[in-house]
């Protein structure tokens, strides 16, 4: 169902019929849109929409600012219920839970294979959207990660940036000892609550909670045991600082606590916002995991959006998102200056927003090593149980700083998972 060669039964399909990417149709109805974040999701639709209302003035949008929560319990419980006159006609999913949703209700979502030229896109963002071939979702923003770091503690502990390029995670705690020892600074702040640093290690790894055909895969997975033993070394190593949910794991890099940050592309504005640290960062690919398949390159967090099947506006909202989203490349550079998004149309690569070096970041062109990144991130299948099975591996993360073999840890979140996706 969901492979990486999947992009081959399409691209041919859809490059012969070119001429349906052409916007020729003219609209004069309203388009309602559910998303939620109004400084980023929010702001950045209203972009969109402004540079199509410029060029199809009878067209008006509504666009609706939910809290995420709220976007989800509505569409889940529209869609369930069948009352799909309810539904917005495009809304912004979660990359998570796209398995979720277009598995759960086949034809909720129009089919846009033959409107969309996917090809343009980072591989890994359209498989997670498509099913038996057919994609359902215009991919948006990226989660691509890097490693985050502050050069001075870096070179006070006898290193140089040069040092951080090409990690392996065992070389990465290594580093860190030295660090702690030459300047008291922990590696990193780590939260052994959640699970966001072991999906980034899995999926660097080509792995997920699932196989390529959706089917969970615990015990037996080199990528997840791997990230499970890598985060045990960082543990018993001792070079992390304790976290307890999202303010206080922030907290551990801005008051300038720990030397590193690996996470997603989009916590590239909360590293900026403390002027006091310009100079004193630099960023490098994530550390490797020594398996098999192993890369410098993954993904947290990043969403889409999806036109409903029933829309009395599909056709409008379609050609709305293929004129912006996968085509207007200023769109992307408009919005990576002023919001720090990341789109996965790679032929925004090539704008001048992403050339620039950043003077924060010592002349560092960030934007331009995340999007090289992008290109190289795994493809996984996110499944339809991603959250269920999380919180599996939540809740046993703090046994292995307690010394609980990994093996047992493995057995322990495929016992909960398969009660839990029952």
């Amino acid at each position: 169902m969901y492979h990486r060669t999947i992009l081959s039964r399409f691209v041919a399909g859809a490059l012969a019929g070119a001429s349906l990417f052409a916007s020729t149709a003219a609209f004069a109805g309203e388009v309602t849109i559910w998303c939620w974040d109004p400084n980023f999701n929010v702001a950045i639709m209203k972009e969109a929409a402004a540079r199509y209302t410029a060029q199809h003035p009878d067209t008006t949008f509504n666009i609706v600012d939910f809290a995420k929560a709220d976007v989800e319990q509505k569409l889940q419980t529209a869609l369930a219920s069948g009352t799909t006159d309810a539904l917005p006609d495009i809304v912004l999913i979660e990359d998570y839970g796209a398995q979720k949703y277009l598995q759960s209700f086949p034809g909720a979502f129009a089919e846009l294979s033959s409107k969309i030229d996917f090809s343009g896109f980072a591989p890994y963002k359209v498989q997670l959207m498509t099913v038996d071939g057919a994609v359902y979702g215009m991919p948006f923003d990226s989660g691509v990660t890097g490693l985050y770091y502050r050069k001075d503690y870096i070179e006070q502990a006898g290193f140089k940036p040069e040092d951080m390029q090409n990690l392996t995670w065992d070389r990465f705690i290594e580093i860190g000892k030295q660090v702690e020892a030459k300047t008291g600074k922990k590696m990193l702040g780590l939260d052994v609550n959640d699970a966001g640093f072991i999906r980034i290690l899995m999926q660097s790894a080509g792995g997920w909670y699932f196989d390529k055909d959706g089917r969970l895969s615990i015990e037996g997975n080199s990528a997840l045991k791997a990230a499970l033993e890598t985060e045990q070394k960082i543990l018993q190593a001792g070079i992390f600082k304790p976290a307890a949910g999202w303010t206080e794991w922030v907290g551990t890099f801005t008051t300038g606590d720990v030397a590193t940050v690996t996470t997603g592309v989009w916590i590239t504005g909360t590293v900026k916002a403390q002027a006091d640290q310009s100079g004193k960062w630099g960023v490098a690919p994530i550390p490797k995991l020594n398996v098999e398949g192993a890369s410098n390159a993954s993904n947290l967090g990043g969403s889409s959006w999806y036109v409903t099947a029933n829309s009395s506006e599909k056709d409008e909202a379609i050609d709305f998102l293929n004129e912006v989203y996968a085509k207007d490349i200023d769109f992307y550079q408009k919005i990576l200056a002023e919001r720090g998004a990341v789109g996965s149309l790679l032929a925004a690569r090539t704008g001048k927003a992403y050339s620039e070096a950043d003077p924060f970041f010592g002349g560092e062109k960030v934007w331009q090593n995340f999007s090289d990144w992008l290109v190289k991130v795994p493809s996984v299948n996110y499944g339809v149980f991603t959250n269920e099975v999380d919180t599996a591996v939540t809740a046993h993360l703090p046994s292995l700083g307690q010394g609980t073999p990994v093996d047992d840890v493995l057995k322990a979140i495929d016992s909960q998972a398969q009660g839990q996706i029952q």
